[in-house]
């Protein structure tokens, strides 16, 4: 009996063996069929072995470079590499449009009215493209973008700021606005602040990729960096890029920024300054605007005064534009014709405001007293000059080549005190007047060239315009009177709570930037959160099932949800992360008995509670630091509500309704 059984085992033994070497057969020839089908499906990806051994490479690349430094650091490079490329680029453009313009009028000269109509068409049409351009395409272009870009870094989801269509729509407008020319008389330092933070942002999302991390990681250190790098890689200035970043654009700065700063600053203007020197614009790695005043007695000790009541004049001129500038901006939300044409034709409005700009600057009538054939870098360059005026005698070879001797057009109207009093006098209400263009441009250059370092350090209230005047000169000798007459216009802008230039713009556009609320209104510093807090979210009890924690799921995007003793208590125990949640609906849908949130998930402690009345302006301060996603106010244990972001900022725009 023993040995049928044993036959008959064996039998089945073998009849197993087989129908298992039959299934192999046929998974392979499936398997074949498969990769003959894809092969003849997908004849555009040839060469399989190639790109095989080209992406096995690809990793050993990355794990490389991952094991000489972490790969954000590769990003940071590449943040200062482009964004430099993009400025010389905008540069070139901007120069041979401007070269245009500048041969078109002269080649008509005799004929006055040619002229004018070519002085004032030429920056009319390019102004007028760069405003339908760029509102066509995105009209969160216009402007300067350094207030939104605060905002952004102060915690306030923006994702249309920071948009890949807003990129494009920005550079090309900005590249029309700066071929206008000093006629127009804006800048770019604002907006390529964006443009760098734009490709910051895009470069965390690679730099998230090459990690090979799921779940993408807080790109605020991304866009601490790329505001610097975009100061940088304006005028090849890295150390004011950094003090830039921390003074204007971050209302709390991480010491883990600063290193990341600097190494992208420096790749930026390192490249810059390459780009230049192949272009043939430098000899060598050098400032952008040299100075040869004398290292052996650039000032006398008695000239210190004289720098104090500089500073004192630039900070009383810095609250006159400032006003001025608040008061049109005021002006523009409460006219109705304006608030009409603004809201239909927003083309036209720049074509009337810039044909009036030209006009005025039109060389043969009050712009020969204005230094109007200048464009803007050749006009800081006259100003830098340490020539004398007086003693250069203004022939005619002078006055008709202002590249080669640009301080000429200073004395063309043959009194350089006359020509430089009127053009500071023309050209506050020009920029104010310039400012409500809606169309990608920048302040802070027109502002630095008119007054320099003190005054556009009073205008923005920072000190990082002494630093920039430095590295721009490389006069180093002048330190100390340049950071003294900031510091002195700094204090009398800064008097009286005055919102600075940016300050006024997140005002008037309403932006959730609490910074800049407490400029104008002080006394929300001490608005409790209890006061302004919306309803309380959904809340889960430590006896919770599946049922409940499905149903908060559904209502609740929050990653971190409150956990209470109980729904009549309200008894704060701690948070449970929604990933924990989902892993404990799983768990229930396999088993047949169902158990409660407490048996399964870990409730984690909360570390920070704050009470309802805590003000406004702390509860942002510690969210800030935290950097969490969420916090929890409680009175006397008792859950009263939770504050994130989205909370925040409803809370913030809530208060500048209010204004």
């Amino acid at each position: 009996m023993d040995c049928v059984q044993h036959i008959d085992s064996a039998k089945v033994n073998e009849g197993d063996e087989k129908d298992v070497e039959l299934q192999n057969q046929r998974d392979k020839s499936i398997e074949g069929q498969r990769l003959l089908i894809l092969t003849d499906e997908q004849p555009w990806k040839p060469w399989k072995r190639s790109r095989s051994w080209v992406k096995e490479c690809l990793v050993r690349v990355r794990c490389v470079m991952g094991s000489l430094m972490g790969m954000e650091w590769y990003c940071f490079a590449t943040l200062g590499v482009l964004t430099a490329f993009l400025s010389f680029l905008m540069d070139l453009s901007v120069a041979k449009l401007l070269r245009a313009h500048q041969w078109l009028y002269s080649q008509l000269e005799g004929h006055c009215l040619l002229q004018f109509l070519c002085w004032t068409l030429y920056p009319v049409s390019l102004s007028a493209l760069s405003t339908s351009f760029s509102q066509s395409i995105c009209p969160f272009s216009a402007g300067s973008g350094v207030p939104e870009v605060r905002t952004i870094l102060s915690g306030v989801d923006m994702p249309h700021y920071l948009s890949l269509t807003n990129l494009f729509a920005k550079y090309v407008g900005l590249i029309c606005t700066l071929a206008a020319g000093s006629t127009v008389f804006l800048g770019k330092v604002g907006p390529f602040v964006h443009l760098s933070t734009m490709v910051g942002a895009y470069l965390n999302q690679l730099c998230t990729v090459l990690r090979g991390e799921k779940e993408e990681r807080t790109e605020g250190a991304m866009l601490v960096v790329a505001a610097a790098v975009g100061v940088a890689s304006c005028f090849g200035a890295p150390i004011s890029g950094v003090l830039f970043s921390v003074e204007v654009m971050s209302s709390h700065f991480a010491l883990k920024d600063y290193c990341p700063c600097f190494f992208a600053a420096a790749c930026g203007a390192l490249t810059f300054h390459l780009l230049s020197m192949w272009s043939g614009e430098q000899e060598t790695l050098q400032a952008l605007f040299q100075t040869s005043f004398s290292d052996d007695l650039p000032f006398y000790p008695l000239e210190i005064p004289v720098f104090a009541i500089l500073g004192l004049l630039c900070g009383a001129g810095s609250c006159i534009y400032l006003f001025c500038h608040r008061w049109i901006l005021l002006f523009i939300k409460t006219n109705k014709i304006l608030i009409k044409v603004l809201s239909t034709e927003k083309a036209l409005y720049s074509a009337m405001v810039v044909f009036l700009l030209a006009s005025v600057t039109f060389p043969l009538s009050a712009g020969q007293y204005m230094a109007s054939k200048l464009t803007i870098k050749q006009l800081l360059s006259s100003l830098l000059d340490s020539r004398q005026w007086t003693s250069q005698s203004h022939n005619a070879s002078m006055v008709l080549q202002p590249n080669l001797c640009p301080w000429s057009e200073w004395i063309s109207s043959g009194n350089p005190y006359l020509t430089l009093g009127f053009f500071l006098f023309m050209k506050l209400w020009m920029l104010v007047l310039a400012c409500t263009l809606p169309l990608p441009a920048g302040y802070f250059m027109p502002v630095f060239i008119y007054g320099a370092a003190a005054f556009s350090g009073a205008v923005t209230h920072t000190l990082s315009p002494a630093l920039l005047a430095l590295e721009l000169t490389g006069q180093s000798t002048h330190a100390a009177p340049i950071l003294l007459a900031t510091l002195v216009a700094n204090a009398l802008a800064r008097s009286g709570q005055r919102p600075s230039f940016y300050d006024a713009l997140s005002i008037s556009k309403k932006l959730p930037h609490l910074p800049s609320l407490l400029k104008v209104c002080p006394r929300l510093s001490s608005v409790p959160i209890g006061k302004v807090l919306g309803p309380r979210g959904p809340v889960l009890e430590r006896a919770a099932g599946p049922t409940e924690v499905q149903q908060v799921l559904n209502t609740c995007s929050q990653t971190q949800i409150p956990v209470v003793d109980t729904l009549d208590s309200q008894i704060l125990l701690g948070s449970i992360n929604r990933s924990d949640l989902q892993t404990f609906l799983c768990h229930n849908h396999n088993k047949v008995l169902k158990k409660q949130l407490v048996d399964m998930c870990s409730i984690q402690p909360v570390s920070v509670q704050l009470s309802p009345d805590t003000t406004v302006q702390e509860a942002h301060g510690i969210l800030s630091v935290l950097c969490g996603e969420s916090l929890f106010v409680t009175e006397r244990g008792r859950l009263s509500g939770v504050v994130t972001w989205p909370e925040m900022k409803r809370m913030m725009a809530d208060l500048a309704d209010d204004l």
